[in-house]
């Protein structure tokens, strides 16, 4: 196949793929929320932002 034919061919994202791309970003986004919210995440940014704090010699 040429490659004009396969991008005359393409229609765009399908229904199904919106699906399982929309079931995977809520998935990611539900465990970062359960990490940062956690004892884990909140360690986590406070140990980073005592860090920024150190290189900026504050």
């Amino acid at each position: 196949m040429t490659k004009a034919h396969l991008q005359k061919n393409e229609k765009g994202i399908t229904t199904a793929e919106y699906a399982v791309g929309t079931a995977a970003g809520a998935g990611l986004a539900g465990l970062l929320y359960k990490l940062l919210t956690g004892g884990l995440g909140n360690d986590l940014l406070n140990r980073l932002f005592q860090h920024v704090l150190s290189l900026l010699g504050v």
